[in-house]
């Protein structure tokens, strides 16, 4: 049954430092030092949820779609510097509305991981330029996975590194307050931290009959007419499956009008070997060909379900070489040789 993943990971600092210039834009760095009223703490905290299903199966490419969510808050304010005139007020007043996008992200970078080589992550980093605290993403990090053929059922562990910059403080000044306009030759300036933090994302590799080819029997000459192939088959999934037909897909210079073989039920581990006839035109090249084969079966839910394709070796040898003409020739020299007795015989008679 596939179930929804809700994933809440509040992601921890684990590093804080600087930005340094980057020529955008001069709030990332103070341009001078000017008064700070407040020191506010508190920070964005980003959660991550995977929308849809995260079960899947072996050999799918799929697209992942995560969600981030901002709950970060204002955990408290201390004043740092007391306001004595009309003027500090209003500076303090708009300093602590600055403060309070202390909690915002910005610059929110994701980079999905995986620890396996069953698992590869094939989209690179996916970018959000900004979330405010209670603010989901508009639209979501989209990153593709290709889950191995090979790989187990079970769950596996992806790991979503998120890198972002929050503002950290805001500091102001203004030359003087007049009282119809407000503050004249106001400044302000900011100061931004990093900060880094890994979100979970467990996907599930869902358990399903699978199939591989563990020996195969196929060696034909051109020319020949139902040659036999004999082909084992292995279930090395984790599941049953009932009514298992094993089909081909032929193509020149073969032929079949057997190309279709009766498996029934294979369980987990269990091999089965069956045969099929093939036709190979006469003027078929010498050499090693594969044939493509699938398996149709009738999974546990009822459903009926089509294997990957799997190549069959099979090996075209020159056709054999016919005595028939060889025989006939020196059947008629002996006919001929004996006409000719007989005649002389009856002349000399």
């Amino acid at each position: 049954m596939s179930k929804i993943v809700n994933l809440k990971a509040t992601l921890i600092i684990i590093a804080l430092a600087w930005i340094g210039p980057t020529g955008a834009s001069e709030n990332y760095i103070p341009s001078v030092s000017l008064e700070n009223y407040w020191t506010t703490s508190g920070s964005p905290q980003l959660d991550a949820s995977l929308a849809g299903t995260n079960e899947f199966d072996r050999g799918e490419t799929v697209t992942l779609y995560v969600d981030l969510t901002n709950h970060g808050r204002i955990m408290g304010f201390k004043a740092d510097k007391k306001a004595e005139t009309k003027m500090e007020q209003a500076l303090a007043d708009r300093e602590l509305d600055y403060e309070r996008e202390r909690t915002t992200a910005l610059g929110i970078t994701g980079t999905l991981r995986s620890d396996t080589g069953l698992i590869e992550v094939k989209s690179g980093d996916q970018v959000i330029e900004a979330l405010r605290a209670g603010e989901k993403s508009r639209d979501p990090m989209k990153f593709t996975i290709k889950i191995s053929s090979r790989a187990p059922a079970g769950e596996y562990p992806l790991y979503l590194q998120l890198t972002y910059d929050y503002q950290y403080n805001a500091e102001v000044d203004a030359d003087e307050l007049d009282p119809e306009i407000g503050l004249r030759g106001f400044q302000s300036s900011y100061w931004y931290q990093r900060a880094n933090g890994t979100v979970t994302i467990p996907v599930t590799v869902k358990k399903e009959a699978y199939f591989e080819i563990t020996e195969a029997d196929a060696e034909l000459r051109a020319g020949e007419k139902g040659g036999i192939i004999e082909v084992t088959y292995k279930n090395t999934g984790e599941e049953t499956a009932d009514d298992a037909i094993a089909r081909l897909s032929v193509f020149k210079p073969f032929s079949s009008t057997d190309d279709q073989a009766y498996i029934g039920t294979l369980g987990p581990g269990e091999v089965r070997a069956v045969k099929f006839k093939i036709d190979v035109d006469s003027d078929a090249t010498v050499k090693p060909y594969s044939i493509n084969s699938e398996i149709k079966y009738t999974d546990l839910r009822g459903g009926t379900i089509i294997s990957d394709s799997m190549k069959i070796p099979v090996n075209v040898d020159p056709a054999k070489r016919s005595y028939a003409m060889p025989i006939a020739v020196v059947l008629i020299v002996i006919a001929a040789g004996g006409a000719s007795l007989y005649r002389r015989r009856r002349k000399e008679g």
